[in-house]
């Protein structure tokens, strides 16, 4: 995509293709305007083209080409944030209602692959939070305790379960989530193209949108080759915003993650690691995170950026660390390597933005952005379409609040993660 390799690997390799989409050129007009072709603004797009409205999707690059092409595929329950605190910080009306929309948001996914026959590897399976320690362990037991209290499906395993399903002795417990599951990241980001175009969505790709102003009731759109009126803004840019709404930059710090691939895999290993299929990742503050892909890859990946010497110092680590896991892949080789950054905002929450007159947009998602880049992309179109107010959102509307330090810390992420790496290949 763009070129390069290392921005969206093996999911470019082995997602069908998306649908055919050209740049806005010319003056047009839509009821709807939608800024980004990530989830949240392709599940807008479908959820309010099959109520038939008239919308266009104004992508900068290709469709996917942000953190819905890049990341592991996880499709988690939830936020990183403990259930029982987001009461505490949103008030119990909005936590309890953002836990049941998050709760319920792999459900969601899986229905509208299945429903509009996605080929994007959906395997709602699970998950194996993986305790490292016993510090780890009674992190989950406590996550597990809560989530448990509110009906959820999750169960803590013990050392010995854990390891039948990991495939590794080397965590003491694991907190499974039948919830969730494992897709093809870019595959599902075209899958619901297809499936917004299929419905009568208008899909401009190399469409950048470079101002933004107001015009009658409605705003005026401006991209290199053409523009928009539009009644409705939904702003879908999340961690890659830039103009116009660059404020939604200031609020978040980027996370690097990277991940390698390995070459398919015997049968034998397959049926040996992850025997089950659940993608996994571990409670270590620079995590490690595996899965499979439908072809038997192991997909493997950590905090840390493809660049500089961060290629060659991730790339070290991670042969040793898939070695120290699974022994029998010592001398594996990585087919494919690729990398993208996580929006995280200073209190690991989404946050939901009112921009102006009718301009609207959730972002934050903090390394969860499968399931509640779909489910609210479904709560703006539901917005827009006068089916629910502002005061029924999963989220409060907030000011955008500007971090401060923000390219340190960001350093900070790069850098420390890998220093951490370089000292774990020789520990």
């Amino acid at each position: 995509m763009m070129n390069d390799p290392l921005s969206h690997g093996l999911w470019e390799k082995t997602a069908p293709a998306a649908p055919q989409t050209t740049a806005l050129s010319g003056d047009q007009s839509a009821m709807v305007a939608i800024v980004g072709g990530g989830y949240t603004g392709l599940s807008a797009a479908l959820h309010l083209t099959e109520a038939g409205a008239d919308v266009a999707v104004l992508e900068a690059d290709e469709i996917g080409f942000g953190g819905s092409g890049r990341n592991v595929g996880l499709v988690n329950a939830g936020m990183w944030v403990m259930p029982d605190d987001l009461p505490g910080i949103l008030g119990e009306t909005y936590g309890e209602r953002l836990l049941k929309i998050l709760g319920d948001a792999p459900r969601i996914v899986f229905d509208l692959a299945k429903r509009h026959g996605m080929d994007c590897e959906a395997m709602p399976v699970g998950t194996l939070h993986c305790a490292v320690g016993e510090s780890g362990l009674r992190q989950l037991d406590e996550r597990a305790r809560q989530w448990t209290a509110r009906g959820a499906p999750v169960r803590l395993l013990d050392r010995q379960e854990t390891a039948k399903k990991v495939g590794s002795a080397a965590f003491a417990g694991a907190l499974l989530d039948e919830r969730a599951g494992t897709i093809q990241p870019l595959s599902y980001a075209r899958g619901l193209a297809h499936a917004a175009a299929r419905a009568g969505a208008r899909l401009h790709t190399g469409s950048r949108v470079t101002k933004a102003e107001r015009s009658g009731d409605g705003w005026r759109l401006e991209t290199p080759h053409g523009t928009l009126l539009a009644r409705h803004v939904i702003v879908a840019t999340n961690a890659y915003t830039t103009t116009p709404w660059s404020q939604i930059r200031e609020e978040i710090v980027h996370l690097p993650y990277f991940n390698f691939a390995t070459p398919p895999l015997p049968q034998a290993v397959r049926d040996r690691i992850l025997p089950e299929r659940q993608g996994a990742w571990d409670t270590k503050q620079i995590l490690t995170s595996f899965r499979w892909d439908r072809e038997g890859r192991l997909v493997f990946g950590s905090v840390g950026a493809l660049k500089g010497t961060g290629q060659a110092v991730h790339r070290a680590w991670a042969e040793r660390a898939i070695a120290r896991l699974f022994p029998e892949l010592k001398g594996v080789r990585f087919d494919d390597c690729w990398y993208g950054h996580i929006g995280m905002t200073a209190d690991h929450l989404p946050k939901f933005h009112r921009f102006g007159e009718n301009v609207v947009g959730f972002s934050g998602y903090n390394g969860r952005g499968i399931g509640p880049g779909t489910v609210f992309g479904k709560a703006l179109a539901e917005l827009v379409l006068g089916r629910i107010s502002q005061e029924e959102l999963p989220l409060p509307v907030s000011d955008v609040s500007r971090q401060s330090f923000r390219g340190l810390r960001e350093g900070v992420y790069r850098f420390g993660a890998e220093a951490v790496h370089l000292m774990r290949t020789f520990a």
